[in-house]
């Protein structure tokens, strides 16, 4: 007779929510609940720049599976509740909610804990009008200090913190953006595609790099200034600002895990397997909390991007139910986005953490969407990064129109381990008001071909 699953799930974000699908698929009888502390079921973090602006109207329009669509899945959802202890001997979870003590048993666990965003030494940053971009609750904290002609000044340069930016000049914010490094999306472009996009930011967007925030200013307990150091002058200038954004990153949540004896790897996240199993039988991870390897480099590297997490989602609910699902041998790290109407994306690394690892070659092209002599062409800047000895496209990174779908072709290539004298073959559409004869990640292709073949 086969005995009844009971699968524990805590966090209900984009991994944990698809978790909880997945195992229901597989396993229709399974007693499935979900532990989540906040007061909202599965949204998606990625749309709050959007609805800060008022692109999407509503931040309850950030929700993507209600309770309503747990419980009619039969899926036990507990908001406001936190976790305190796990006992793995006994396999019992034991949480909180309100004043209500919960112990519930589990025969698989799944820890979706996420991350908390990291904040750095900023002298008196605890006061009104600081916030971090985490949460529904603080787009709403965000949404109640947004004003035309208000100051907004964002600590970090990443996708994030220009997302931010660009969300709040809508709303007619005068929007001062700090970013610690030498240039804007250090972590994201390698610097001469970060130009192409520093080139577009308006120039009403006052972007300080090799600056920091180090203290802040304020009035009856509400920021008014934040003094900010050039790094390399030691200079300091003080700016007004009604709002301050610390866009600056995350770290893993893994003190749960980590009390019940999950392997936390040198990045920092729980060390998972590509079964989402942690080190602990019968516990799997997902999520912002979890470390996976790169497919590129083979190095760990910590999982941040919706399309990985719900990935693990899937791959973690299934094999919880009984199933069997793989991940890919790594992540490609294929990301996107948009702004200032700049459109980024990137697959791979930047070219100074592939160079640890690999002997490479790069090229970029410079074009438009459309053929010279149709008009409306956009500009497109495409960059590939090769394997010097084998030929294979191991990295792309491209700004302008339509910048994510090449990316996802050279995305296609890259897990193919196509080498890029097949991908310049590649026969692309063509049709003048849609795109050229040759498509501009063939014609990066054919740029490294021939630096291939003067270095051989």
């Amino acid at each position: 007779m086969n005995q009844t699953r009971d699968i524990i799930i805590i966090g209900c974000g984009a991994g944990g929510g698809t978790a909880a699908q997945f195992a229901r698929k597989t396993d229709r009888k399974a007693n499935i609940a979900i532990f989540e502390k906040g007061r909202y079921p599965q949204y998606s973090k990625c749309g709050i720049p959007y609805v800060i602006s008022g692109i999407i109207p509503k931040i309850s329009d950030l929700i993507e599976f209600s309770e309503e669509w747990f419980k009619k899945a039969k899926i036990d959802l507990l908001l406001e509740t936190t976790v305190e202890k796990i006992d793995t001997i006994k396999k019992i979870v034991f949480a909180k909610k309100g004043n209500d003590v919960i112990e519930k048993p589990y025969s698989s666990l799944i820890i979706s804990t996420g991350a908390k965003p990291f904040i750095p030494l900023i002298e008196n940053v605890n006061v009104e009008g600081v916030f971090v971009v985490r949460t529904i609750d603080d787009a709403e904290k965000i949404s109640s200090f947004v004003g035309k002609g208000r100051n907004a000044t964002i600590v970090g340069a990443g996708l994030i913190g220009l997302e931010i930016a660009d969300n709040l000049r809508k709303k007619g914010m005068k929007i001062t953006v700090l970013e610690a490094l030498p240039g804007i999306l250090a972590n994201t472009l390698d610097e001469d595609m970060a130009e192409i996009v520093a080139e577009q930011i308006p120039d009403d967007v006052a972007v300080l790099t090799n600056h920091l925030a180090v203290k802040v200013e304020s009035t009856s307990g509400k920021i008014s200034k934040v003094v900010v150091k050039n790094k390399e002058s030691g200079e300091e200038k003080t700016i007004a600002t009604d709002l301050l954004i610390m866009a600056t990153g995350t770290k893993p949540n893994v003190d749960l895990a980590k009390s019940i004896g999950c392997k936390i790897g040198e990045t920092g996240g729980v060390v998972v397997n590509k079964r989402c199993e942690t080190s602990v039988k019968d516990v799997y991870a997902v999520g912002d909390c979890t470390e996976f390897l790169d497919f590129i480099t083979a190095k760990p590297s910590l999982v941040g991007l919706g399309s990985v997490v719900v990935r693990q989602g899937v791959a973690s609910g299934v094999n919880a139910a009984g199933g069997n699902y793989e991940l890919l041998k790594g992540v490609l790290n294929t990301s996107t986005s948009e702004f200032f109407g700049v459109e980024i994306a990137v697959v791979g690394s930047t070219t100074k953490r592939v160079e640890k690892v690999s002997s490479i070659v790069t090229g970029r092209f410079n074009g438009f969407s459309l053929p010279d002599y149709y008009p409306g062409g956009k500009p497109i800047s495409v960059k590939i990064v090769v394997d010097k000895y084998t030929g294979m496209i191991i990295g792309a990174q491209a700004v302008g129109d339509n910048a994510a779908q090449r990316v996802n072709t050279l995305a296609c290539a890259i897990l193919g381990e196509l080498d890029v004298e097949i991908l310049r073959r590649l026969e692309t559409a063509y049709a003048p008001p849609i795109a050229p004869t040759l498509d501009a990640v063939t014609l990066v292709c054919d740029i490294v071909s021939m630096k291939l073949s003067r270095k051989r």
